[in-house]
């Protein structure tokens, strides 16, 4: 149960560092680029969508 803490921690604290990161940098051509930033955030939601099942998976199967 404390390898699953630590885990959720490493992973709370990427998602903070990759949000102070990314919110640090502006996009003049917003407009213009917003499929791209659409797909990207797509992307994003997906990828934390699967880790959240998994972690969940995990803990139900440990707890």
């Amino acid at each position: 149960m404390i390898i699953l803490y630590g885990v959720i921690i490493c992973i709370l604290l990427i998602a903070i560092i990759a949000t102070l990161l990314i919110t640090n940098r502006s996009d003049d051509n917003y407009q213009s680029s917003s499929r791209k930033n659409n797909r990207n955030l797509t992307m994003i939601y997906i990828v934390v969508i699967a880790l959240s099942i998994i972690a969940l998976a995990i803990y139900i199967a440990y707890d």
